[in-house]
């Protein structure tokens, strides 16, 4: 029977360290604190203040995970805290089958002139198990058995809805002020090497028992592959260049933690073929809404968060259809919908179209607030609902399912989509309001999305 990932690992392992280890695991800093943050009540950091946790978990299939992730912050002289002059963020973990993540994340709006914001990410992530369930949601159907080795009549692989990706990945943003008020304008450079295949059955079922191993089957990726429904030309990924372009207005009073303000943005994405991206040249917009209402000040918070993705020119292979585009991504695994960080509960990209909408929303209440260790702590609760929905469906040939094969397995009839809902809960770790560990267990709302799902992560979904 497999063993699922185990976050509350992590979670209590940094529950340990940040209670009762003040002296250099979880942070270290080389600052005073004698200043008063403008209306906080907290005691402003200054100087480098460092966060740290270690990635621990198991999946019988993956392996064991090993690494550590951690956050380096540059308050300077505090002026500007909550804001920080600087952040780097780095993650390194690998599994003992082979996934790996490898990531740096840089992000500063003092350094450059006229607060010129600049974000940079570098990472290499290998996935030995990626999940595929198909696209357009529900017209893709899910069945659970088919991954279940206990149910013997219908099981046919733990990773039957798996397949393979490594994802290298470069993105250099610019975002600046127009004039004094408070919209920005957005430029960037994305670079995206990824390589796509069937999962490696062999190096999964090393040093595993005879029972244990995973049978030599097709999974559904391989049998889209075979039956072209995946296109040959894309089946092993591809190279893209990108630019974006965009539109921001950000009236924000906390970007870790808003108790107020609005933050939207326009966003389009786009590898022409002057950049090299030839047969596969398209274009994505984004629109995302976010809003934050005080409910009772520096305690309760209503947010919520609206967004609409589009290609809106040419065509997108099916690999980059999940990706989710932003103006700013620290996520490691930018993936959607479904999953830790658009819709919890519900299985990651389930919901996989040409065009999609999707709203998020959170009561988030601070309910413990003190100073230990010379480090500003804050406790929060938070009660969320998710919903997603296809807005025009990727074009699949349902004609190319063989007549040996039971169409139902894969399709449905129906071509309506339903919308897809979870709702859940979680806490938030505070650590100088930046440095946030995050822990949310969410519920699918219908059986066709899978049944929960338990995320440890850094930082509010939004």
């Amino acid at each position: 029977m497999k063993v699922m990932k185990s976050g509350l690992l992590n979670l209590l392992t940094f529950g340990v360290f940040i209670l009762y280890s003040p002296h250099g695991l979880v942070y270290a800093q080389t600052d005073s604190t004698s200043k008063v943050a403008p209306d906080s009540g907290e005691k402003a950091k200054t100087g480098l203040n460092f966060g740290a946790l270690p990635a621990v978990a198991f999946d019988s299939d993956i392996g064991f995970q090993y690494g550590v992730l951690g956050n380096l912050f540059q308050y300077g002289d505090g002026t500007q805290y909550p804001d920080y002059r600087w952040s780097l963020y780095g993650e390194w973990s690998r599994t003992t089958k082979g996934s790996g993540i490898n990531q740096l994340f840089f992000d500063s709006k003092y350094l450059l002139p006229h607060q010129i914001r600049i974000t940079a990410d570098f990472s290499f992530l290998t996935e030995r198990a990626l999940d595929f369930y198909g696209f357009n949601g529900y017209e893709s159907n899910y069945d659970p058995a088919f991954e279940d080795d206990t149910d013997t009549s219908n099981y046919i692989s733990r990773v039957y809805y798996r397949h393979e990706r490594k994802l290298a990945r470069v993105t250099l943003d610019f975002q600046g002020k127009i004039k004094q008020s408070d919209f920005r304008w957005l430029a960037g450079y994305g670079y995206f090497n990824i390589k796509t295949g069937a999962v490696d059955i062999d190096r999964l079922n090393e040093g595993k028992d005879e029972e244990e191993k995973l049978p030599e089957v097709d999974g559904l990726y391989d049998k889209y592959v075979d039956w072209g429904i995946i296109p040959a030309e894309e089946a092993d990924g591809g190279v893209h260049n990108f630019i974006k372009l965009g539109l921001v207005y950000d009236t924000r009073d906390n970007e870790a933690n808003p108790n107020k303000g609005m933050w939207t943005e326009l966003v389009m994405m786009t590898g022409p073929r002057f950049l090299g991206n030839k047969e596969t040249a398209y274009t994505k917009l984004s629109i995302t809404h976010r809003q934050y209402i005080t409910l009772k000040k520096d305690f309760l918070t209503f947010a919520y968060r609206l967004g609409w993705q589009a290609t809106i020119d040419g065509h997108t292979p099916f690999y980059m259809q999940p990706y989710m585009v932003n103006t700013f991504t620290r996520t490691t695994k930018n993936d959607g919908l479904g999953g830790a960080r658009s819709l919890r509960g519900i299985l990651r990209n389930r919901i996989v179209g040409d065009a999609f909408t999707y709203g998020n929303f959170e009561l988030r209440y601070k309910f413990l607030k003190f100073y230990r260790w010379k480090q500003n702590f804050y406790f929060s609760l938070n009660a969320f609902s998710d919903i997603g929905l296809i807005t025009r469906v990727a074009f699949v040939d349902r004609g190319l399912v063989p007549e040996e094969e039971d169409y139902y397995d894969y399709f449905t009839d129906s071509n309506n989509q339903g919308l897809h809902a979870s709702y859940g809960g979680g806490l938030r770790i505070a650590m100088n309001q930046n440095f946030i560990l995050a822990v949310d267990y969410g519920l699918a709302g219908d059986k066709r999305d899978g049944d929960s799902g338990l995320y440890i992560n850094l930082g509010f979904l939004f």
